[in-house]
This record gives structure tokens, sequence and C-alpha cells, in this order.
């Protein structure tokens, strides 16, 4: 009886993609020893998918024979290691939570060898892995896994340079994010721990000053990411340098922070935060499930996914997700389905900490201040003015505090003049096109509305009118000199 790959809960269904594995390497065990038989014909189609299945069982689960069987897998690869990747990736995508410990650390082991043969689509592979590492989540678990990819992205540098370089964009944006997690928590100091956070912020100074051309790549979301880690040394002087002197970077299509502002986050950024399982019971709950019937579903949701303390960050990457990432057709935006705006305020409601909630209101609003119709989509910021315009009834207090936020960041975000008009220039263009497309009929609900401060009312005026982005650009103008 060949071993398993995962814990199963009781009762429940043997997965499909474990049990296909273990079934192709119990029918193939005895070839799967040498003295190795290799056939002068090619395997046909299945006996070449039963072949990299058998062959990848077997080094999940006998660490003892692995180096055997990749010494077998490279005797018999006709397509580039294509299948077995693909094969690589379904285990991370759909197993991963319930490997055993060892075999997590067989597909750690097998994933650099990819590397090393330059298997065709190793990158999508590590970018997998990635997915995996969970914000807030200090479980050892999670903690080896970051490790791990440390690790491994730091040994592989030069192939993955020349071979794969957007596959350390994607590690830069994913330990950014964890390293913000990693620097404010209370969590009691071991030398692992700080080990691991040295390391992670080695690897990301590593990229930023030696490739920050991967930096442009990842675009605004880059300084969301960093403006969280401030507070930490390396990173306040990378920050300086972007402010006052970007030639620092030594790349010549970098020529201010003006570049990111404009750059458009690409949603598979945004994706790397969010896990398979997350991700599938996110679009479920906003593709199917009828608005009045979702409670079931978010409480399950918050169980599962938001209720250790630590773990409510993450709900700033599952603002950005829902903003950037899951836009819906007209179909379903029309229907009586629960609307991204919804969940997004289900979400701000079940923030327990300050600094969370800040956080969660500028995720929502950030490509509102760098808006731009012939990049941008009103996807983005559609879900910010419809939960602000269907609050007002029962939750005027979420109106309140989103409208006053917005002002705010309008005002204080960037105070260098030339940045601030830009931000002025952003919001005022997405107002104005969030009416044009018809997302709201008319912005007299807001401005109109008894229970919002005359204060308020007369800076959302100004902003849907154009008029602050004019009275920004005429401050620039009155202190150049003449």
């Amino acid at each position: 009886m060949a071993s398993k790959l995962i814990v199963e809960a009781p009762f429940e269904a043997e997965n499909q993609l474990e049990l296909s594995l273990r079934q192709a390497f119990e029918s193939l065990q005895p070839n799967l020893r040498p003295p190795f038989s290799f056939s002068i014909s090619i395997p046909n189609p299945d006996q070449y998918s039963q072949l990299n299945r058998a062959i990848l069982h077997g080094i999940l689960t006998e660490p003892h024979f692995a180096k055997t069987h990749i010494k077998h897998l490279h005797g018999i690869i006709t397509d580039g290691y294509a299948m077995f990747i693909n094969l690589l990736i379904k285990v991370v995508h759909q197993l991963y939570p319930k490997l055993l410990g060892s075999v997590k650390s067989q597909l750690l082991w097998v994933a650099e060898e990819m590397i090393y043969v330059l298997g065709i689509g190793f990158d999508a592979l590590l970018v997998s892995l990635l997915r995996q590492i969970n914000g807030g989540d200090f479980s050892d678990g999670n903690l080896w896994l970051c490790l791990k990819m440390a690790t491994l992205f730091l040994n592989k540098w030069q192939c993955l340079l020349e071979e794969e370089p957007n596959v350390l964009s994607c590690a830069l944006y994913v330990f950014l994010r964890v390293l913000a997690d990693h620097c404010r928590t209370n969590r009691p100091s071991d030398q692992n721990f700080e080990t691991l956070r040295r390391l992670e912020v080695y690897l990301c100074v590593k990229i930023v000053r030696e490739e920050f051309h991967l930096c442009l790549r990842i675009g605004r979301d880059f300084i969301r990411l960093l403006q969280d880690l401030i507070h930490v040394l390396e990173f306040r002087d990378i920050w300086k340098d972007l402010m006052l002197c970007p030639s620092k970077f030594n790349t010549s299509r970098f020529v201010n922070v003006l570049q990111l502002y404009r750059t458009r986050t690409c949603s598979k950024y945004v994706l790397l935060r969010i896990n398979p399982e997350m991700e599938t019971r996110l679009r479920f709950l906003m593709t199917y499930v009828k608005l009045g019937h979702q409670k079931r579903h978010q409480i399950w949701f918050f169980q599962k996914f938001l209720h250790e303390p630590d773990r409510e960050t993450i709900i700033v990457d599952i603002v950005r997700f829902i903003c950037c990432a899951h836009h819906p057709p007209n179909e379903i935006i029309q229907s009586d389905i629960v609307p991204r705006w919804a969940v997004i305020g289900w979400l701000l409601k079940s923030c327990r900490s300050s600094y969370v909630e800040r956080s969660v209101k500028f995720a929502l609003f950030y490509d509102w201040l760098f808006f731009d119709e012939s990049v941008d989509s009103v996807m983005n910021i559609e879900p910010a003015i419809l939960l602000m315009v269907h609050s007002i009834q029962k939750y005027i207090d979420i109106t309140h505090n989103l409208l006053e936020f917005l002002l705010y960041l309008v005002d204080n975000y960037d105070v260098q003049v030339e940045n601030k008009i830009l931000i002025a220039k952003g919001v005022s263009s997405a107002l104005q096109l969030l009416a044009k497309k018809g997302v709201i009929q008319s912005y007299d609900v807001l401005t109109y509305c008894p229970a919002l401060s005359p204060t308020l009312k007369e800076g959302l005026g100004r902003l849907i009118s154009g008029s602050e982005f004019i009275l920004q650009q005429e401050s620039f103008l009155a202190k150049m000199p003449l």
C-alpha cells in the first residue's frame, strides 16, 4: 500500500488528485526501481501521464529514493517537464494545506530541481507556492514556507534573473507584504523568527537596490507596500532615495515616483496575497449567493480565515483583490447577487484594530488617487462609491468615515505639490467617470445628505467639479519663480 500525501479529516471523501497519483504509483511501483528499462518506443500519452504521476508520488513520499526517482524522470521526459510541473502546480493548488510535513519538504526540494533543469512552467510553480504564504499567519508551517521560499530565491538568484525575472517581482510583492506583518507583530521574538525576518529584509532590499526595474513592473502597489515598512531602517533609506535621489537606483527608465503612481498594478500581483481556497470562496460568494442570504457564508469565511487576531491584516489584501481582480460581468452586477461593495462593507465592519481599518480604507481608495481613464478600470473604483451611497440609510457612519478619509488622502497623502496635483486630478477624474458611466446617477444623494457635515459635502463638491485640481494647479504655478 502506497503512502498518502495528505491528512484527511474523518468522513472526508478521497481527493481525486491524490488518489490518481497514488494509484499510478501502486500500478507502476515495480518499474520505479533500478535497473530501469527504457524502451526504444516512446510511451503513448496515457502511459506517459501515468509514469509522470507515479514518479511524482514516489518523489513526494519516498525521500530516501527521491534522487533515484528524479533520475528516472530525467530519462523519460519528452515535453520539457511540462506535464510533471503541471502536476506539481495542481498538488500545490489543491492539496498544499493538507499535505504531510515530509511531503511539503519534498515538494520544495523538487521545485528547486525543476528550476535547475529549467522545466517549462517552473515560474508558475514558484508563483503557486508563493500564494500559499498566508498573511498574518505566524504558525510554524507558514513561517517554514516563508524561510524556504526566501532561501530558494536567494540560492537561485542568478538563474531566475536570467530566465524568469518576473518571478522575482512576484517574490518582492509577497515578501514586502509579509514583512509588514513580521515587523509589527507582538509575538515574542526568538532566534529563528529574527533570522527569517532578516532574510526577508535582505531579499527585498537586494531586489529593490540591484534590480529596480522589477519594481517598475509592479507599479503603484509597490509604493503602497513600501510605506508599511518605513519604520524599518533599510526601507526608510529606500524611501528617502525614491523621493530625493531616484538616480541611485541605476534605472534609466525611472525618473521619479510619479511614474510608479501612474502605473496600475496588474491583478496577478494582487492575487498573490489570496490563497486559492480563499479566492474560490470569495468568488463563489460574489457569483452565486443572493443578497440577504450571505450571512452563513460570511460566518464560515470569518471562522476559517479571519478568526485569529493576527489574521485580520489579510482583510487589506482581500479588499485589493475585490477591487482589482474580481470584476463581475454586467449580468451579475445587475442581478440580486451579493455585490462587491456589500462584501467590503462587511469586511470593514470586521476590523478590530484602527490600524487595519485605516489600511483597508486606504486599499479601497488607493486607485482613486492616481486614476487615469486611459489606463485604469472603473471597476477598481466602483465598490467605494457604491459602499458610500448604499450605507447612507442604515450605516451613515461608514459613509461619513469613508468620505472623510478620502478628503484626508487628497490633502495629506503626498504633500509635494506636483504629486498633490496628480492626486486631486485623479480623484476628480474618478468621480466624473463614475457619473459618466452611470455607476451613480447623481451625487446629490451625498452632497445634499443632511447627516453629512457641510465641510465634507463642500470638499466632495470641489472634487466632483474639478475645482480642487484647479486650485492645486494654481497654487503650484504661483510658487514657481518668474
